[in-house]
């Protein structure tokens, strides 16, 4: 199993109902407002894996941060994720899973995407109209020799621009859904508490320790 295989899994996780939509054209100029932050996220990605395992996992994730952090709403998928128990927790325990979901999102995608073997990115100019005026965004990670993998990014906008709230792989697979299932049962046995430790447990994995 390739290495984009096994971290697609990390990554992702198990499946959900693939979200509704029929393709439809959009303007250029919207249609590239939309795609920005996931072109530069791919950007930063693959800079990200050229630079490898040779530079520290910390300097990686701080480079690449500020793009995940611009193309992902993470407050919107980590209060999707743990549900509607989110009103109800305390001020403190939110602060301590935002920056525990955080930190370990962008670990994902720094421990997944550490490796250059002359793969290439490409995103779709256009868009795919999804319900209550989300879109997608399809992109392809293609190796240099086999299969091409496909993440799509759910859209949504907001007081900071469009956003991805999800993400799908092969249009149905979504990241929401299984950290909804794993969020909550760790809610359920342990409440925010477990559910941070779980999250910086994961994060320090992923880091290799150097978190």
């Amino acid at each position: 199993m390739t290495r984009i295989a096994i971290n697609r899994r990390t990554l992702l996780g198990a499946a959900l109902l693939a979200v509704g939509g029929m393709p439809r054209p959009a303007g250029a100029a919207d249609a590239s407002v939309v795609v920005a932050p996931i072109q530069q996220l791919c950007d930063a990605l693959l800079a990200a894996m050229r630079e490898g395992q040779g530079v520290p996992f910390e300097q990686r994730f701080n480079q690449l941060a500020p793009a995940v952090e611009k193309a992902l709403d993470l407050e919107t998928i980590l209060q999707v994720s743990v549900g509607p128990i989110w009103g109800m927790l305390p001020t403190d325990q939110k602060t301590l899973l935002e920056a525990s979901f955080r930190r370990y999102t962008v670990a994902s995608y720094v421990n997944s995407f550490d490796k250059y073997t002359g793969q290439r990115f490409e995103v779709s100019p256009d868009l795919r109209a999804l319900p209550n005026g989300e879109q997608e965004v399809s992109t392809r990670i293609i190796p240099r020799n086999g299969d091409p993998h496909l993440l799509d990014y759910v859209m949504r906008q907001g007081a900071d621009g469009w956003r991805a709230v999800d993400v799908l792989l092969d249009g149905t697979i979504s990241r929401v859904a299984v950290q909804r299932s794993d969020f909550r049962s760790l809610l359920n046995r342990g409440g925010a508490a477990a559910l941070a430790k779980s999250l910086q447990e994961k994060t320090v994995d992923l880091s290799g320790g150097a978190s």
